[in-house]
C-alpha cells in the first residue's frame, strides 16, 4: 500500500513538474518552444495511450516481476532524461518513461486492492487516489523551486529516492509468484490503436488553442476507436465494464476529473492575470484545496469500509459540486480568502471521493481482471485532467474576456462535477461483488 502511495505521487507528479521547465529547455537545447513541449507531451502520450493494453498485459503476468520491472524501468528513464545532452535524447526518453509510467498508473490501484482484506480495501485505496492528485498540484510548485536553485535536470532527478524506496519495499513486501512474459501480437496491435486514438486527440486539444482548425486533427481517432472496439482487446473492457456494471462510475471519474482540472486552471490564472496577485498569494490560495483533499482522503476511505463505496463517493462528489457551484458567481471584489473556502470545500469533497470511487470499481471487477479495469479508471481520469483545461479554455473563449470568461469556465467545471454527482448517487446495475486478496 505505501508502494501504491508513492508510485501514485511519483507518477503524477512527472505529469506536471516539467511544464514549468518548457522555457528553459528550449533555451538549454536551443530548439523552438515547441519541440521542447515535447518534454511534457513524451510522456503524456504513452501515459495515456498504454494505460488500457498495459492493464491487459498485467491481467496476465505476476505482480512483483512486473512493479520492480516498471519501477526500474521508470528510474532508469528519469536518470537518462537528466543526462540528456540534446533536445531528442530527453524526448526519446521521456517517450521510454511515459511507456514504463502506463504500467505504474495501472498497478497503484490493483496494488492497493490486493495488499489488505476486503473490508479495509476503501481505507487502502484511498492513499493512492489521495496522494495521486496530491502529486498533480504539487507538481508546479516544487518543479518552480527546483528549476530556480538546480536547474532543470533536478526535475528528473528528483524522483529518483522515491524510487528507490519504492523499489526496496516491494522487494520485501510484494507478494512473490507469476513471471513475466512478452506482449503477445494482439496485444502490441491493441497498443497501436489505443495509442494512435489517443494520441490524435491529445495532439489535437494541445495544438487547438493557436488554431482552432487543428481539432481536426482529432477526426482519425473514430475510426482507430471503432478498429480497437471490434478487436477482442477491447470486446474484453466493455464486458469488464458490463459485468461490473461500473459505466457510470467511470463516466463520473473523467467528469469530476476534467471539472477539478479546468477550475484548478482558471482560478489560478484569474488570480493572476485578473486580480494580478503574487506567484505566492495564488499559491497559497490554491493550496487549500489539495490541503483539504488530504485531510478528507483518510475519512473517506473509513466511511467506505465501514457504509460501502457508493454512498461516500456520491456525497464526496456531491461536495466537490457545491464547491465548485459557489465559485461561479466568482466578483472583482472577491478576496483571496473568498476563493480559498470554497476550493476547500471543493477539495474535502474530491478528498472524500477518491478512495471510495476506486473501491467501488476494483470491487467490482472480476478477481482475474482487475488490472484491466483498474487501467479503464486511470484512463478515465488522465483523459478528465487532459481534456478539462482544453474545454475551460474554450468556455473562457466562448464567455468573453476578464471575468465573465472565468466564470463560463467555472460553471462548465461545476456542471461537469454536478454530473458526476448524479452518477454515483444512482445505484449500480448490481451490487459489487468483494473479491479477496487471494484471488
Amino acid at each position: 500500500m505505501v508502494v501504491a502511495g508513492l508510485l501514485a505521487f511519483t507518477a503524477m507528479l512527472d505529469m506536471n513538474i516539467v511544464n514549468i521547465a518548457v522555457s528553459s529547455l528550449s533555451r538549454s537545447f536551443g530548439v523552438s518552444v515547441e519541440t521542447a513541449q515535447w518534454a511534457v507531451l513524451g510522456y503524456q502520450l504513452p501515459v495515456v495511450a498504454l494505460l488500457l493494453p498495459a492493464g491487459q498485459w498485467l491481467d496476465r503476468v505476476g505482480l512483483r516481476p512486473a512493479l520492480l520491472l516498471a519501477v526500474c524501468g521508470f528510474a532508469l528513464a528519469s536518470a537518462a532524461a537528466a543526462a540528456a545532452p540534446f533536445a531528442a535524447w530527453l524526448i526519446a526518453a521521456r517517450l521510454v518513461q511515459g511507456a514504463f509510467g502506463a504500467v505504474l498508473f495501472v498497478l497503484m490501484p490493483v496494488l492497493a486492492a490486493r495488499s489488505v482484506r476486503p473490508e479495509l480495501r476503501g481505507r487502502a485505496m484511498s492513499v493512492p487516489a489521495t496522494l495521486g492528485p496530491l502529486g498533480a498540484v504539487t507538481g508546479p510548485a516544487l518543479g518552480g523551486l527546483l528549476l530556480d536553485h538546480l536547474g532543470w535536470r533536478a526535475l528528473f532527478l528528483v524522483k529518483l529516492p522515491v524510487c528507490l524506496a519504492a523499489l526496496l519495499i516491494a522487494r520485501r513486501s510484494a507478494p512473490p509468484g507469476g513471471a513475466l512474459r512478452l506482449p503477445d501480437r494482439r496485444t502490441l496491435a491493441d497498443a497501436g490503436l489505443v495509442g494512435g486514438t489517443v494520441a490524435a486527440v491529445l495532439l489535437a486539444l494541445s495544438l487547438s488553442p493557436g488554431s482552432p482548425a487543428r481539432l481536426l486533427l482529432a477526426v482519425p481517432a473514430v475510426p482507430l476507436a471503432v478498429r480497437w472496439l471490434r478487436r477482442p482487446g477491447g470486446q474484453r473492457l466493455v464486458s469488464v465494464l458490463r459485468e461490473a456494471g461500473t459505466y457510470g462510475v467511470h463516466g463520473a471519474v473523467l467528469a469530476l476529473a476534467a471539472g477539478f482540472a479546468a477550475m484548478h486552471y482558471l482560478i489560478a490564472l484569474h488570480l493572476q492575470r485578473d486580480d494580478a496577485l503574487s506567484a505566492t498569494t495564488t499559491g497559497l490560495t490554491v493550496l487549500c484545496f489539495p490541503a483539504a483533499m488530504g485531510l478528507a482522503g483518510p475519512l473517506g476511505g473509513r466511511l467506505a469500509d465501514r457504509f460501502g463505496a457508493r454512498p461516500p463517493a456520491a456525497a464526496g462528489a456531491t461536495l466537490t459540486a457545491l464547491g465548485l457551484l459557489l465559485l461561479v458567481p466568482l466578483g472583482a471584489g472577491w478576496t483571496p480568502v473568498d476563493i480559498a473556502w470554497r476550493l476547500a470545500l471543493a477539495g474535502f469533497g474530491t478528498g472524500l471521493y477518491g478512495g471510495p470511487v476506486q473501491a467501488l470499481v476494483m470491487s467490482a471487477a472480476p478477481p482475474e481482471r482487475m488490472a484491466t479495469a483498474g487501467s479503464a479508471v486511470q484512463l478515465a481520469r488522465s483523459l478528465g485532467f487532459t481534456l478539462g483545461p482544453a474545454l475551460a479554455t474554450a468556455a473562457w473563449g466562448l464567455g468573453g474576456a476578464g471575468t465573465g470568461g472565468v466564470r463560463a469556465g467555472l460553471a462548465l467545471a461545476a456542471g461537469a462535477a454536478c454530473a458526476a454527482a448524479v452518477l454515483l448517487i444512482r445505484p449500480g446495475r448490481r451490487p459489487a461483488v468483494l473479491a479477496s486478496p487471494a484471488d
